[in-house]
């Protein structure tokens, strides 16, 4: 399934970048792109968010009220969740896209040449094996084939060059040169401020249904405590989740880097005017 999602996303990258012809503006312009494509599912993503948020002060009443009597507990949940037209796991969808997205573009940048120049499998390998006969590092050979052969075969060559950083640089090979820590620690920083944001949505929400339901007697309120454990380990999953990733990027290309932290700026911007719409919209 991934290598099916790198193809795909390989001719596009391919196709904007014969017409930039270069590769991290290429990067730029396909996230941006991708984002445009991703708009609607994020749309209806943030509504089931602040949708969800509400339920969960009701599951949690449900949770309270019958906490001794399981099965009745879980048909009442199941009686919400269809007075409310949602799923349990309606939330699921933007994490399955996330982790298909975080590997296919593993994929793409990992293998540039199959997978957005479409190189033929025999010229990768004859020039693989050259790599290994000068003892070149092969853990991203199609990266190694593009240093060494992309001046002398156009068939293999990308401009890598962005803004003074070389995108084929691995971090963890190349950790002397501070330059290859910009992009990461640029995208962990607005990881930080994603998760800040949608942590204090999340709350806002909270609050508001607080407010509505303030004659909440002290059994219930003392359930709630409980189970906001739960919804403190999801936050620490959000805090986690950057260190995570930046862990991949660490021993990536920088062209991944750079997409993910393209893409944490766009989605910065989306969910700030998406939180300011639905806001108004509320009024």
């Amino acid at each position: 399934m991934f290598n099916f999602f790198a193809n795909i996303f390989g001719y596009v990258l391919n196709f904007i970048y014969n017409i930039v012809n270069n590769y991290g503006v290429a990067i730029i312009l396909f996230t941006i792109l991708l984002k445009l494509i991703m708009l609607p599912i994020t749309i209806n993503q943030q509504k089931t968010m602040k949708k969800s948020a509400k339920v969960q002060e009701k599951v949690k009443d449900i949770q309270a009220k019958y906490k001794n009597d399981q099965a009745r507990m879980n048909q009442e949940l199941v009686d919400l969740y269809k007075r409310e037209n949602m799923s349990p796991f309606s939330g699921c969808l933007s994490s399955i896209i996330q982790i298909i997205l975080i590997i296919s573009m593993f994929y793409l940048v990992s293998r540039p040449l199959t997978y957005m120049k479409h190189v033929e499998p025999e010229l990768l390998s004859k020039y693989t094996n050259e790599l290994k006969e000068e003892n070149e590092n092969n853990r991203y050979s199609e990266i190694g084939i593009i240093r060494l052969k992309g001046g002398e075969d156009e068939r293999v060559n990308l401009n890598m060059n962005f803004l003074g950083l070389n995108l084929s640089s691995i971090p963890s090979q190349n950790y002397k040169d501070w330059k290859v820590y910009i992009i990461p620690i640029l995208y962990v920083l607005t990881s930080f401020i994603s998760t800040k944001i949608t942590m204090n949505t999340n709350k806002s929400v909270k609050n508001e249904k607080k407010m509505e339901e303030n004659n909440l007697n002290k059994e219930l309120i003392k359930k709630e405590d409980e189970v906001d454990m739960t919804e403190e380990m999801n936050k620490n999953m959000a805090i986690m989740m950057p260190f995570m990733t930046v862990s991949i990027a660490l021993i990536a290309p920088l062209g991944l880097a750079l997409y993910w932290f393209v893409n944490n700026l766009l989605m910065l911007c989306e969910r700030l005017l998406l939180n300011k719409f639905f806001k108004e919209e509320e009024n």
